[in-house]
C-alpha cells in the first residue's frame, strides 16, 4: 500500500522538478518598466491605436518596425491601427527631439511609441553623456507631455564597436545614458544589443546570421520577438471592466535642466536673406555628392560665399540647426545676442561622399528668453571640404 502510494508521489515530484527546470528563465535584455494598460485599453477595448516609430535608418529599413506592425495586428484583428512612421537615416538622439513635433506628435496622441537611437549616437553623432541624455531625455519629457497616457518602449541595436564593448563587459556611452533617461523615467528597454552579444558568445548566433549594424530578417525579428514577449507579458491579464487610462508620472526634476523638452523646428523663414543667404531649392545636378531625395525636394536656406550673413530671432536657451552636409561643407562663425563668435564645422566624415543630414548646435545653457543668432559663413574650411556652403533644413529651438 505504502509502495502504491510512494511511486505516484515521487513521479509527480519528478513531474515538477521537470517543469521547473524546463521553465523559460527571465530575459535578463527585457526590462519591463511601468505599466502598458493604456496601449490595451485602447487596442482590445476601444478597438482602434495610434502606434508611432522614431528612430535612424534602423527604423526607416524595411526591419523590426514592420514586424512589430505585423504582431500587433495578429494579437487584435479587428482593431484600427494608424501607424506613423518616423525614421530618418543618419538621424540621432539630439535630431529626434527636435524632429519629434513634426514627424510624430502632430500626428495625433500616440498610444504606443517605439524609439531606436542607440546606434545613431554612436556612430553617427559620437554624442558624449551629455548629449545623450539631452536627445533622449528630451523625446521621452516631449511625449509625456503631449500624452501622459502614452506607453513607450526603447530598443537598443548594436553596431560592431558596440558589440565588442559589451562581449567584454563594458557599457557603450549610448546605451548607458539612454539607460539612465528610461530608469528615471520609468520607460522599458529591450536591449537586443545585449541579447545579440550573449547568443554571439554563447555560439547560438553569428553576427553573420544577425545581419550586421543593420541587421538582416533574423536579427530584426530577434528584436521583434522581443518586443512582443514584453508587450504579451504586460498585456497578460484581462482588462478589468473598471480599467481606465492612467496618466504615467513624469519626474518633476530633469536629469538635466537643459534636455531638450522644449526642442522644436523653427521656419527658414524667421532668417534675414539679404546677405548671401536664400530660401530655395539648390541647383542639386550641379553640385557634387550623393543625395537622399527626401532633402532634394525641399527649400533650404543656403550660402556658399565665405562672409554671408544671416540673423535670426527666437526664444529659449538653445539653437541649431537641421542641415544637410555635403563635400563642400563649410564651417559657419556663430554669435549670439552680440557675443563672440564660435566656430561650427558642418563637415562630417561621412560628408566625403553624401550630402549628410546632422543637426549641429550654435549655443546651448543660454537664459531662457528672446535672444538674436547671428551666422557667418568663414573664410576657413575643413581641411577635407570642398566649399564653404551652408543648407539648413530648419532651425532647432529649445
Amino acid at each position: 500500500m505504502f509502495k502504491r502510494l510512494l511511486i505516484p508521489c515521487l513521479l509527480a515530484l519528478v513531474s515538477v522538478g521537470q517543469s521547473f527546470s524546463q521553465a523559460a528563465e527571465p530575459n535578463r535584455n527585457i526590462v519591463r518598466r511601468g505599466f502598458y494598460t493604456n496601449s490595451q485599453i485602447k487596442f482590445e477595448r476601444d478597438k482602434k491605436g495610434h502606434v508611432a516609430f522614431i528612430g535612424g535608418s534602423i527604423t526607416e529599413m524595411n526591419g523590426y518596425r514592420p514586424m512589430v506592425c505585423e504582431n500587433l495586428q495578429k494579437r487584435y484583428p479587428d482593431t484600427k491601427f494608424t501607424f506613423t512612421a518616423a525614421g530618418i537615416s543618419s538621424t540621432c538622439s539630439t535630431t529626434g527631439a527636435f524632429r519629434l513635433n513634426r514627424d510624430v506628435l502632430s500626428k495625433g496622441p500616440v498610444d504606443l511609441f517605439f524609439i531606436e537611437f542607440a546606434v545613431n549616437d554612436d556612430q553617427d553623432a559620437g554624442h558624449a553623456r551629455r548629449e545623450c541624455i539631452r536627445g533622449m531625455e528630451g523625446i521621452i519629457r516631449q511625449c509625456r507631455t503631449h500624452n501622459p497616457n502614452m506607453d513607450i518602449v526603447v530598443t537598443f541595436f548594436v553596431n560592431p564597436g558596440m558589440l565588442e564593448m559589451l562581449q567584454k563587459g563594458k557599457t557603450p556611452i549610448s546605451m548607458g545614458s539612454h539607460s539612465e533617461v528610461l530608469e528615471h523615467y520609468n520607460v522599458s528597454t529591450i536591449h537586443l544589443a545585449r541579447e545579440a552579444a550573449d547568443r554571439i558568445t554563447a555560439g547560438t548566433l553569428t553576427w553573420k546570421e544577425y545581419g550586421g549594424t543593420h541587421p538582416k530578417p533574423p536579427g530584426n525579428r530577434i528584436g521583434a520577438d522581443m518586443i512582443k514577449t514584453l508587450l504579451d507579458d504586460a498585456w497578460s491579464k484581462p482588462l478589468s471592466p473598471s480599467a481606465k487610462l492612467t496618466a504615467h508620472a513624469v519626474p518633476k526634476k530633469q536629469l538635466d535642466k537643459d534636455s531638450y523638452s522644449n526642442g522644436h523646428f523653427q521656419a527658414l523663414k524667421t532668417a534675414s536673406t539679404d546677405n548671401g543667404w536664400k530660401v530655395h531649392k539648390p541647383d542639386w545636378k550641379s553640385i557634387p555628392g550623393g543625395k537622399r531625395e527626401r532633402f532634394t525636394n525641399i527649400p533650404l536656406l543656403s550660402a556658399t560665399e565665405p562672409g554671408s550673413e544671416t540673423t535670426v530671432n527666437f526664444k529659449g536657451k538653445a539653437i541649431g540647426a537641421f542641415v544637410v552636409a555635403g563635400p563642400d561643407a563649410g564651417i559657419i562663425e556663430a554669435s549670439v545676442d552680440g557675443g563672440a563668435f564660435k566656430n561650427v564645422d558642418l563637415f562630417h566624415r561621412y560628408s566625403r561622399g553624401l550630402h549628410y543630414p546632422r543637426t549641429v548646435m550654435f549655443a546651448s545653457d543660454l537664459a531662457d528668453g528672446d535672444h538674436v543668432l547671428k551666422l557667418r559663413i568663414s573664410t576657413a574650411k575643413n581641411k577635407d571640404s570642398k566649399g564653404h556652403a551652408a543648407r539648413i533644413i530648419q532651425f532647432a529651438v529649445n
